[in-house]
């Protein structure tokens, strides 16, 4: 598809893409133990946790997927990228346990806080979870690779695409484990940031564009029902209702941000907790730049392509590299950025999902139930075939569920899917740590009782009164019925285990004193809004006060902070939910 790539840019493609197994490989010589192994030592500085949470929560699935949502559905898809509410949860709730702690896993914080119970069903699901993404990573990765090099005389077949991916990122994963991810993933960073960047400068620089206030104001010239540009859709839309982005997205990014390993994992391997809530808060601002390069940039793709083709008959999917072939220049090596960016894109959520993965088996399984005596070399051994075991089975899987053609809005579908095991699991963590009366009993069956939940509901309405339930809605509804199954489940057990189970966590924080935070945010939001009603001026004019009265929930806790306030993280937290609650009022 690429036809226009030089010797140039494959050069410069392969010296990047070199750059990868050569870190990972280098930092797989020094001997390890099963923490190092497993955790990187716990001494990762906030930069890399940064860059290693970031690489591991985008891949070329997300940059391609969500330049196509933005090209068919519009600015909307940012509310994928807006996680402030999850990174506060995980920074000021979740991490003092985690840390304190000293876990490898978030299921051994199951096993303290409930039960042995609990800790299996949380490895299972979540074991589950990563292959069905692992295997998702690899199907995209490898239809990326064919699109990327197709036309360029180094075409890859799908097959070829999988065995790379494996091969690449096994030979860092294998031996290097945690501490070669983490450098690895940096790298990733980098490049996928340069990546999207290049493409979205030469995208907005194009005359029929004429930047991002010129996009806008093509935007702005549409008719109401066609502009893209604005962040909310009706309730009944069948992909992205704002009543879903408030209440099921909500709680998807509260899993993916605060109870999902894969990406805790980072967290866990911080040097110290201030890394690691500044590496977490310094995502969510990395985070907050995807809706501008990426989706913004999908919606700019929309008008060129308007303008210069008349449109185009090709699939969302398919615009990230219409958008190249269309804007890059060539020669000078940018085309060779751009592909070793989408290449490494992949490998950055695969490596990830392979590690946390075989944490998991090593420490929950093998660790618990088949070699209690292990060593750490033993330990390790197990992780390495682990993760030769898992790559097999995701490429088999990956072969197994092929098809050549796929329908738009991949990124959604895949979304949709894994979402029915996350509301059981939020839930047992939720009230775990902020209600002392949640028992074993409630959070196994909250957690194994979600998908059951969400599938019987959407059939019940689908057979029953033909009612079409969206993925959003479905999540939301089945976390308030698995948070009434751990409430109503609560009694009948020890209180004095219950009790015990509490206090070693430790996270210092209630229900209500969580209540009364976000109540207080939404309260300021709230006067925000009734003041631009009596004033008539629109959500982009009050944008600025929304953003204010986000950062005035942290005053006090800055106050108290004293002259030091600026190197306190709460500082940073603010400016983060001041720029994301700006961007909700301005694109309103």
């Amino acid at each position: 598809m690429l036809n226009q790539l030089t010797g140039f840019d494959l050069f410069i493609m392969a010296m990047l893409l070199l750059i990868l197994p050569a870190a990972g490989i280098l930092a797989s010589l020094r001997k390890k133990s099963a923490e190092q192994y497993f955790l990187a030592g716990r001494s990762i500085r906030w930069w890399t946790v940064a860059g290693s949470v970031f690489g591991t929560n985008i891949s070329s699935f997300h940059l391609i997927g969500m330049l196509g949502v933005g090209y068919s559905l519009g600015f909307v898809q940012a509310h994928y990228e807006i996680v402030f509410p999850a990174v506060l949860l995980l920074c000021y709730v979740f991490l003092a346990s985690y840390r304190r702690l000293g876990l490898f896993t978030l299921s051994q914080y199951l096993e303290i806080r409930y039960s042995e119970a609990a800790r299996l069903s949380y490895t299972i699901l979540l074991v589950l979870i990563i292959l069905v993404q692992l295997v998702g990573a690899f199907y995209v990765g490898s239809i990326t690779l064919q699109w990327l090099f197709s036309g360029t005389g180094l075409e890859v077949s799908y097959p070829l695409g999988l065995l790379l991916i494996g091969l690449i990122t096994c030979s860092y994963t294998i031996r290097g484990g945690m501490e070669s991810i983490v450098i690895t993933d940096t790298i990733q960073t980098l490049l996928m940031l340069a990546a999207g960047l290049a493409v979205a400068y030469f995208t907005f620089s194009q005359p029929e564009i004429g930047g991002f206030g010129g996009m806008l104001a093509i935007d702005a010239a549409q008719p109401a029902g066609a502009q893209k540009m604005h962040l909310y859709l009706p309730a009944s839309h069948p992909n992205l209702p704002w009543t879903g982005i408030f209440t099921g997205l909500l709680l998807q990014h509260c899993f993916n941000f605060s109870t999902n390993q894969f990406i805790v994992q980072r967290v866990l391997a911080a040097a110290s907790d201030e890394d690691a809530r500044r590496g977490i808060i310094a995502s969510g601002f990395l985070k907050l730049l995807v809706p501008f390069f990426s989706i913004s940039t999908g919606v700019a793709a929309y008008y060129l392509f308007e303008a210069r083709f008349g449109g185009g008959d090709f699939s969302s999917d398919a615009a990230f590299l219409k958008l190249i072939e269309t804007v890059i220049p060539s020669g000078i090596g940018l085309a060779g950025l751009i592909l070793a960016g989408l290449a490494t894109a992949t490998f950055s959520s695969v490596d990830s999902m392979m590690n946390a993965a075989t944490t998991l088996l090593t420490v929950d399984v093998y660790g618990k139930y088949v070699n209690r005596e292990a060593g750490d070399a033993q330990k390790m051994r197990f992780g390495r075939l682990a993760v030769v075991v898992l790559v097999a089975a995701a490429i088999g899987l990956a072969l197994l569920t092929y098809t050549p053609e796929r329908s738009n809005n991949f990124f959604l579908r895949v979304s949709a899917q894994l979402s029915y095991f996350t509301p059981g699991i939020m839930a047992a963590f939720l009230f775990g740590v902020t209600w002392p009366r949640a028992g074993a009993r409630g959070a196994v069956a909250a957690m194994l009782l979600g998908p059951v939940y969400g599938l019987g509901m959407e059939w019940l309405l689908e057979h029953g009164w033909g009612i079409s339930l969206n993925f959003l809605h479905r999540i939301g509804l089945t976390f308030l019925l698995c948070s009434l199954t751990l409430v109503l489940l609560a009694g009948g057990e020890e209180q004095a285990r219950r009790r015990a189970g509490f206090e070693q966590i430790g996270a210092g924080v209630s229900l209500p004193s969580l209540a009364g935070k976000v109540g207080l945010f939404l309260g300021l939001q709230l006067l925000v809004l009734l003041s631009s009603q009596l004033t008539g001026l629109p959500a982009r004019e009050v944008s600025g006060f929304g953003a204010l009265a986000a950062f005035a929930v942290f005053v006090p806790g800055l106050l108290r902070e004293g002259a030091g306030f600026w190197k306190s993280d709460l500082l940073y937290a603010g400016l983060l939910s001041a720029a994301s609650t700006g961007v909700y009022y301005y694109f309103a």
